[in-house]
């Protein structure tokens, strides 16, 4: 493992872990500008803009299915930017130039996740994680996880 590429992990995964656990804490302070956006149900919308960036900076630090975590990034990113940061639609100078600097922030973050997509799994230096029991509940576990692994098989079916 090249010491860059661990704390490059790191940093990166750790920013949207960061950003993640910041639309949870703040996201009345972030609703405005949601709503401002044509946003529907904007406190809401913020609230679950968290997950993909806890789940896939969460992934991408710990070096957990790093693939789907980068996944989870770009799907966030891809559906927001145009969104939020939609800076052909400004017409005051100043507010396109701003909006227009956070869309390109995030396309680059987005060509990170998505090179980050192409590194071959397991990575180095990850949280060591039994591959073979992740989704698979044993008869030793406790009973919680047996009741939250049926509720979800039954809300994918």
């Amino acid at each position: 493992m090249k010491a860059p590429f661990l704390i490059g992990r790191i940093l990166f995964g750790g920013f949207f872990l960061y950003n993640g656990i910041n639309h949870l804490k703040k996201a009345k302070d972030m609703a405005p500008y949601a709503e401002s956006k044509g946003v529907p149900a904007p406190e809401l919308a913020v609230k679950l803009s968290a997950v993909p960036l806890i789940v896939g900076g969460a992934s991408l630090l710990l070096g957990v299915k790093p693939k789907l975590g980068s996944l989870a990034i770009l799907g966030f990113l891809a559906g927001v930017s145009p969104v939020m940061h939609d800076f052909w639609r400004n017409q005051d100078p100043e507010e396109r130039m701003r909006n227009m600097v956070d869309f390109m922030k995030n396309t680059a973050l987005a060509g990170g996740a998505l090179a980050l997509m192409g590194v071959d799994e397991p990575w180095q230096a990850r949280v060591p994680v039994d591959e073979f029991t992740i989704g698979q509940l044993k008869p030793g576990q406790p009973r919680l996880a047996r009741k939250i692994r049926k509720l979800g098989r039954k809300i994918a079916a």
